[in-house]
């Protein structure tokens, strides 16, 4: 005997399509309201990637001294030049690590928030599953799966038949819609395991990297001691060359403020005109931003007074920064103007360049590309840097900024 299902034994089921709508409504509102907030931190400044880029940019200034540790004498003897080299290679290794200590933390937060979506996920896909399940039942218990045809043509009216034939299309399309929530939130659950995946595999390089970095830290500390001891075992001679070194600056000092002097003087009887009013303007408003007057390299002297790195007693003040470098590095512009002098001091080259009211000096150059009346542009090259032999092969540019007569801390004009 067939027997054919009837509108009350469909009943049940259209109300449990309309149930689960609205069910489901409600419940993928409940999961995605704490997603919000797990979500918060991608939005943070130091995320993963920005500490990724941070710390590859470290490991950078890293090599790049080492390189220049390389180009030292290849004795173990200790020389100001190492000392200095080894005590940059400390201070950008103690920012690595913090670096990296960040990105653990970072790397922990984002393998939570990948959890907790991934299990927030699986709890919509278990009750998707359980309400096809039911879904299935109720339908089996109708005989729809059996004789949907015989449903229909078992109508007493017209009008029967078409609400018939429109429960039967809803749940067909209910069902299917079902089976395409299943599949996606499968898919989308696979995706958050893989990048679960790779987030654990990264916390697991970075944590190598970081036990690498803590031993070459050990490593170099031990030497920067040991250096020091040897130093200081040599004060007579570290002081005979300390007051070597500070009569060149003194006496290139007093060149370069003799020609800032001439030069403000003379320009003082005259206004600026407005292509050098304009270059100012553009030179003021990039403070902070300028590029390096050398490509690659390291602050090895700081602006103003600073404590000699051995002896706790003497001071330096500087009227300029140090910028150490590989040798063979070349000297360039940090933004346009006229090269309005270019002269010798102590066997090695000087360059000023006027910007508007504003003018750059480059000292302790071996060789020139350029010639006073010459006009450059930003990171134009316009020497070689002198490899100084009597100082462990020292690359070092003096780079000062004037604003007139006033001499200007250059770190907060150039770029971070």
């Amino acid at each position: 005997m067939v027997m054919t299902a009837s509108l009350k034994d469909i009943r049940p089921l259209v109300a449990l399509v309309k149930r689960q709508k609205t069910k489901w409504v409600r419940l993928i509102l409940l999961v995605l309201c704490p997603l919000c907030f797990v979500l918060c931190p991608l939005q943070a400044a130091d995320n993963v990637k920005d500490l990724q880029k941070k710390q590859k940019k470290l490991q950078e200034e890293i090599e790049h001294t080492n390189k220049m540790l390389k180009q030292t004498k290849k004795d173990e003897s200790a020389t100001m030049n190492k000392l200095q080299l080894i005590g940059q290679n400390i201070k950008t290794q103690k920012k690595l690590i913090t670096t990296l200590d960040n990105e653990i933390i970072a790397l922990n937060k984002e393998m939570n928030r990948l959890g907790t979506t991934r299990d927030s996920l699986q709890v919509v896909l278990t009750g998707y599953k359980n309400d096809y399940a039911e879904m299935v039942r109720q339908s089996h218990f109708a005989r729809l799966q059996q004789s949907p045809l015989l449903f229909l043509m078992s109508s007493d009216s017209f009008q029967q038949l078409a609400r018939r034939a429109r429960y039967l299309r809803e749940f067909a399309r209910y069902r299917q819609q079902q089976v395409k929530r299943i599949e996606n939130t499968q898919a989308e659950i696979d995706v958050q395991n893989d990048l679960l995946k790779a987030n654990k595999h990264d916390k697991l390089t970075v944590l190598d990297t970081r036990k690498r970095e803590q031993d070459k830290l050990k490593r170099d500390e031990r030497k920067q001691k040991n250096m020091l001891s040897q130093l200081k075992s040599k004060e007579k001679d570290l002081n005979k060359q300390l007051k070597q070194q500070q009569k060149k600056v003194a006496e290139l000092n007093k060149k370069i403020d003799e020609m800032i002097r001439k030069q403000t003087e003379k320009a003082s009887k005259t206004s600026l005109t407005k292509e050098q009013k304009l270059i100012a303007g553009g030179f003021e408003a990039n403070k902070g931003r300028l590029p390096w007057p050398v490509e690659k390299g390291m602050i090895s002297g700081h602006f103003g007074k600073q404590q000699h790195a051995v002896y706790e007693h003497v001071t330096i003040d500087n009227k300029g920064i140090y910028l150490q470098t590989v040798a063979g590095s070349k000297a360039r512009a940090v933004y346009k103007g006229e090269v309005t002098s270019c002269f010798m001091v102590a066997n090695t080259y000087a360059v000023i360049i006027q910007h508007g009211n504003y003018r750059t000096v480059y000292s302790n150059l071996s060789k020139l590309n350029v010639k006073q009346g010459d006009n450059v542009e930003t990171k134009q090259v316009i020497g070689t840097i002198f490899t100084d032999p009597e100082q462990d092969q020292k690359t070092e540019l003096y780079f000062q900024v004037y604003k007139d007569r006033n001499i200007l801390n250059p770190e907060l004009w150039i770029a971070k």
